[in-house]
């Protein structure tokens, strides 16, 4: 580090300081429900050889086409709002002022104009950087810019930051992500802040600090990325369903922890995986941030991610986050409270990735629900509607290889 480069980090952490005596909470008033959208980062990736592969390499025509598929595919409606653009967008160096710019070859409008197209289509835009020296595909970082990039992000118009970690100190975190928050706040627009600090510091008890992450940002990465896969996809369920550092007592309203983008629709999940994920997805009040090529969409995968039954345990008002309730011999239980008195979300994975599909025999009280005199329950898939059953009287549940059963246990 050179010496300017020091008093540049010495006059961040002034300034925040100052910030923080006057604004002692995250105060943007977004995220009062899990946000919606998609990101481009687990399909896209880093391609940006444009030549070899046109039609997936990240530009504004690629961000602007699936902005169009948002609107006329009806996703933005269903409440799909942010279209996120990940790592990789910008140039390789910054310019003459210090001022971050994006590729000019990929993006030949700029980010406001980009910005501008995105709002007309009733959308938001997000956007990516990273608190350490370079992003973690070596572009050019945040640290010692985080002023500078807050208001640039503003300037733009740009709705969320996704700050990752690469290439920083993860003792400096604490003091870097609430700062950058500080910093966006004090931009005056309303700018959804996911963090990712929680996600470096994850196997550093001393430096895991939930009520730090819940107080500087809207949501917070705290697991591994996600993979196009079923042991990817199950390694974060079973994750969250250990609760590790008590995270459900963390989620709600302004402030989610955020295991990472929805792949249903891509290549690596069967159908009843898809579900799995968009189900647990939903139970746990998760961010949904779709990565997919919304020009190439599966039916029956656009239908699940359209699932109005499932946006609505998602978006519950309450907020709050599903916990495991038992795992037993690759079967597996889990409860979220809904904000109607009375009534939870339950869901059964099947876990087993091998032989037939499974038959259970399970009453209200073996699943974990509140106690009370009768339970009628809405198959959240097909919305059929059964019972009513006592709370002891055994329900009889089939469930597939490697999928899941959701409904809606209603006492009234």
């Amino acid at each position: 580090m050179t010496i300017a480069q020091a008093c540049l980090l010495v006059l961040l952490v002034l300034i925040y300081q100052i910030g923080h005596d006057q604004v002692v909470s995250l105060d943007n008033g977004l995220a009062l429900t899990p946000p919606m959208g998609w990101m481009h980062w687990e399909r896209f990736r880093c391609i940006t050889n444009c030549t070899e592969q046109p039609n997936d390499c990240l530009t504004e025509d690629l961000i602007k086409s699936q902005a169009d598929k948002m609107v006329s595919e009806g996703y933005r409606d269903a409440g799909y709002q942010y279209l996120s653009i990940d790592d990789c967008w910008m140039a390789k160096e910054r310019d003459s002022k210090g001022t971050l710019v994006p590729d000019p070859v990929r993006f030949p409008s700029g980010m406001k104009a980009l910005a501008d197209y995105i709002h007309g289509k009733g959308l938001k835009l997000g956007i990516y950087e990273d608190f350490g020296t370079a992003t973690c595909q070596e572009y050019p970082g945040s640290e010692f810019y985080l002023q500078k990039d807050a208001q640039t992000f503003a300037d733009w118009g740009v709705d969320l930051l996704k700050l990752d970690g690469c290439n920083s100190n993860v003792n400096d975190m604490k003091t870097g992500y609430e700062a950058m928050g500080q910093f966006l706040n004090k931009t005056g627009r309303p700018i959804l802040y996911l963090c990712s600090w929680p996600a470096y510091v994850q196997k550093m008890p001393a430096l895991t600090d939930y009520p730090a992450f819940k107080k500087t940002c809207n949501q917070w990465r705290n697991y591994d990325d996600i993979q196009d896969s079923w042991d990817s996809l199950y390694s974060i369920i079973d994750y969250y369903g250990s609760n590790q550092y008590n995270l459900s007592a963390y989620a709600g309203p302004g402030s989610w922890n955020d295991p990472d983008e929805l792949i249903v629709g891509g290549f690596g999940l069967s159908s009843g995986q898809e579900v799995v994920q968009m189900g647990m997805w939903a139970m746990m009040a998760s961010p949904l941030f779709m990565s997919l090529d919304l020009r190439n969409v599966r039916p029956e995968s656009k239908a699940l991610l359209l699932n109005k039954n499932l946006l609505a345990i998602n978006q519950d008002p309450l907020g709050k986050q599903a916990i495991r309730v038992w795992k037993i011999n690759k079967v597996e239980v889990w409860i979220k409270p809904l904000s109607k008195p009375g009534a939870s979300a339950f869901a059964i994975i099947n876990t087993d990735d091998e032989g037939d599909p499974r038959v259970f025999h399970l009453s209200p009280a073996e699943l974990g629900l509140p106690q009370t005199a009768q339970y009628n329950m809405t198959d959240v898939l097909t919305n059929e509607h059964f019972g009513p059953f006592l709370y002891s009287q055994s329900i009889k549940f089939t469930i597939n290889p490697t999928s899941i059963f959701i409904a809606i246990a209603d006492p009234s």
